[in-house]
């Protein structure tokens, strides 16, 4: 779906997280940063793969990565959600689909026989200088941080 791709220029974005706190790209400057996309909060196939990455959280850390969560849920939704699930990386609420859009993994979706527009599930792996480092477009939700990290 993106047309983005590994030694791109990730977009500069600008959005607020789940606690109205505007997050930048240039916030991250000088580290890895695992920005990941999801379609919505706590749906199973999204609860598995944040869990995954909760539980892998510190192992991020320790490489040097920091994690970050977008999708076009409310604030709220994803406040919910990171209460519910103990999530320890911030969410962005891209209601306005700004950064969704700039990354290009908005478009069509099947699902059961139904085509729609939704958020294609894909992780941008960003080096300490903005350029994408991978693409993971085929997410394994229950050993997402295994792509990531091998």
């Amino acid at each position: 779906m993106t047309t983005l791709k590994i030694g791109d220029k990730a977009p500069d974005f600008e959005a607020k997280d789940h606690l109205g706190n505007t997050i930048k790209l240039t916030d991250y400057s000088g580290k890895k940063l695992v920005l990941f996309f999801y379609p919505k909060a706590s749906t199973p196939g999204c609860t598995m793969e944040a869990c995954n990455l909760r539980d892998n959280y510190q192992t991020f850390l320790a490489k040097g990565y920091d994690v970050l969560g977008v999708s076009a849920d409310s604030a709220k939704r994803q406040q919910n959600w990171i209460n519910k699930y103990n999530l320890p990386f911030p969410l962005l609420a891209d209601e306005d689909k700004i950064v969704i859009n700039a990354f290009g993994i908005w478009g069509p979706k099947k699902f059961m026989g139904r085509t729609y527009d939704g958020i294609h599930r894909t992780t941008f792996v960003i080096d300490e200088k903005g350029i994408i480092e991978d693409v993971i477009a085929k997410v394994k939700t229950k050993a997402h941080t295994a792509q990531i990290l091998t």
